[in-house]
């Protein structure tokens, strides 16, 4: 019998997955973490980047998250997200608008607000277009 853990990834809008899964992977701010049932606790901040929700042997649920907290208990892990969406869901040209847009920004060293949000846009843009690659790698 295969153990799992119930999982539950929520943004800031809505909760966008609810279930069980026997391994869950993430980006967690030193790396990415691997998760199983019965994992000790423990609370860590994510950078963004692709959740991966392994259902079964056969079977992944991949996620982009901006970034958030991931909090685990031995039954229960929870992703606190700033915004997350299901891989399929990107769209791929609005990721490369905004990736296109933050790097113009940052080409133009405008003041140092700017700068930093320009960053961070970047970031995720980059982020969301690797899940969508990853995804299309595995034929999903």
């Amino acid at each position: 019998m295969t153990m799992t853990v119930h999982v539950d990834i929520v943004s800031a809008e809505k909760e966008i997955f609810s279930g069980l899964a026997e391994m869950i992977f993430a980006p967690a701010e030193l790396g990415e973490v691997g998760i199983s049932p019965r994992h000790a606790p423990f609370i860590t901040r994510l950078s963004p980047g692709e959740v991966r929700v392994k259902v079964s042997e056969k079977e992944y649920y991949p996620f982009f998250i901006s970034g958030g907290i991931l909090e685990v208990q031995p039954h229960l892990v929870t992703v606190l997200a700033d915004f997350a969406i299901r891989a399929k869901d990107i769209d791929e040209a609005a990721a490369i608008e905004a990736k296109t847009k933050a790097e113009e920004v940052l080409a133009n060293k405008s003041g140092q607000i700017e700068y930093e949000t320009a960053k961070t846009q970047l970031v995720q843009a980059i982020m969301q277009l690797r899940t969508l690659d990853r995804l299309r790698k595995r034929g999903e």
